[in-house]
């Protein structure tokens, strides 16, 4: 058995880059830096060491987010990693990207220090698809309506 998931947040590096399938599916590409804390061997200092992560997010809701998304933009994404192979000008070529099944905004839309600082922003605005419809409404009961033995179906 083998578990593909990735989870990561961080900030994007490029506004993103949304193009079609020759089906016509939307793709959108953008790339993400991840900060490693490490310790430096010759200081003996903790530093920031940030990782270049290549995300792929395919059909409506990519390109639905294609227009909210911009360089700078914090996120957390969820999704699962494929490598990719090919060859250019002679040279083979590969790389691991994560292809992104979900992600969430971890900054406001504003990014109006002021306004951020008072808490006039929901740091956390999580982006799910709609899974159903929601459920109809329960019937309202009259409390004062008397209940008799013979109306309990069991």
């Amino acid at each position: 058995m083998s578990i593909n998931r990735v989870i990561i947040s961080g900030n994007l590096t490029r506004d993103p880059e949304l193009r079609q399938t020759a089906s016509g599916m939307p793709v959108l590409g953008f790339g993400v830096a991840v900060n490693d804390r490490r310790k430096n061997s010759q200081t003996g200092e903790w530093e920031d060491c940030p990782n270049y992560i290549d995300c792929t997010m395919f059909g409506t809701r990519a390109q639905a987010l294609s227009q909210y998304l911009s360089k700078g933009s914090k996120v957390a994404i969820e999704g699962k990693l494929r490598w990719s192979q090919w060859e250019r000008d002679g040279q083979k070529r590969s790389k691991i990207e994560v292809i992104v099944d979900e992600l969430e905004f971890m900054s406001s839309r504003n990014n109006d220090s002021s306004q951020s600082a008072a808490g006039g922003y929901n740091s956390y605005q999580p982006v799910t698809a709609p899974a159903q419809p929601a459920p109809a409404m329960a019937p309202v009961i009259d409390a004062s309506a008397s209940v008799y033995d013979e109306d309990i179906p069991f």
